[in-house]
Parts: structure tokens; sequence; C-alpha cells
């Protein structure tokens, strides 16, 4: 009864500021590597889950992230997928301008937030397996110019509709069969844009999603 009492009262704690106690695969015997001091535990969690169904069926392409920043998430698809290679699409210079603008004209967001401080130097040391990354540097999809992989997983966190838009209609015909693209934001109140991007490319396609709750809502498409 202590214990159930403790629990409760810390359960409303953590509630409060938007965090919960609770089980995960807690029958699941193979052994599993999540970092836990990763800041969204139910995002890399959801990876992890997504790599291990992408082996287990054989699916053969590269991976991508559209949108690195400081490449804290790229970081885990490298380690996950230490054979593939690893797109690296990104300005890695913050927003663009032209992005900016439609953001601002459909009240989608402010587009004031500063992703500039990050190199690309920066991000390659930090994955464990650099010599996998391509980095593709400057403006979406520009940059995808020339590239013709195929991909089994592909992780979309430009923010801003735009990026996010072009992003699907570049890499979902690209996907293969069984392969899953996750778009961060998608539950972001503060980039709607988000939401509206992916909803509009899955009406147009006629494409289910699936909606994870992790800090930022991720929407996840798989082929």
């Amino acid at each position: 009864m202590i214990f159930k009492a403790l629990n409760f009262i810390a359960g409303k704690i953590f509630n409060k500021n938007g965090y919960y106690i609770t089980g995960s695969l807690n029958y699941l015997k193979r052994k599993r590597s999540v970092d836990r001091n990763y800041m969204d535990y139910v995002r890399l969690s959801t990876l992890e889950l997504a790599v291990q169904q992408i082996k287990e069926a054989g699916l053969s392409g590269a991976v991508a992230e559209l949108g690195v920043y400081k490449g804290k998430f790229a970081r885990y698809i490298n380690q996950y997928f230490p054979d593939r290679t690893l797109y690296l699409f990104d300005t890695f210079e913050g927003f663009e301008k032209r992005d900016i603008k439609k953001e601002v004209e459909n009240n989608y967001s402010t587009g004031e937030q500063n992703f500039s401080d990050t190199s690309v130097e920066k991000v390659l040391g930090l994955m464990p397996h650099p010599e996998r990354c391509i980095v593709k540097k400057g403006y979406f999809p520009e940059t995808a110019e020339g590239v013709n992989d195929s991909f089994v997983f592909v992780s979309i966190d430009t923010d801003l509709y735009d990026p996010i838009y072009n992003g699907l209609r570049f890499f979902y015909p690209r996907l293969s069969k069984g392969g899953y693209i996750f778009v961060h934001d998608y539950n972001n109140d503060g980039y709607i844009g988000a939401k509206e991007a992916v909803d509009k490319f899955c009406a147009e396609n006629k494409i289910t999603k699936l909606v994870i709750p992790d800090v930022c809502g991720t929407a996840i498409i798989v082929k």
C-alpha cells in the first residue's frame, strides 16, 4: 500500500510536467539497445523497433535524415544501421528564408528558432560510423539531385511545411516496401505546418499514418 501511494504521488508530480511512469515491452525477451539518456525515450525506442522490423524483413536500401541539425537523432540511425549508407540532408545553417516566408504567410510558425549553431564537422564527429555518411549540404530538394538510392528508413525533422512536404514527395516513391518514414513535430503546435504537410501528402496519396506520443508527436508512414 505504501509503495502504491508513493507511486501515485510521484506520478501526479511527473504527469503535471508532461512525464509519465509506465512499463515498456515488459514481456519481450529480445535484448534491446536503447539509450536511456536520450531526451525522448518513446521516439528512440520506436526507432529501435522499426529497425528490428526492417532487419527481420530483410529489406535492402539506404537510410536518411532530412533536417539533421546537430545530429543527435542521426547518430542513432547510424548506430542501428552500421552497414548502410546514411544520407544527411541539411543546410547546416538553419532555416531557409524562402521557407520561413511561407510559414509566416500561412501562420504555420514564426520561423524564428535558430538552428545555425551546428556544422558538418560537428555532426560527423558525433557519428559512430562516419564513413557510411554522405552529407548533402544546402537547400532541399535541390541537394537530392542525382540521388537514386532506395530507402528503408527516413527521418524528416525540418519543422517547416515546405521541406516536410517536399521530403515526403521525394522519399516516399523511393521507399522500399515495408520501409518507414518518421516525420517529427506532427503534433507540435509551435510548427503546425508539419501536420498540414503530412496530412496533405497522405490525403493526396491515400496513405495511412500512425502518430506516436513522443515529445513532439512523430507521424509514422509505413509503405
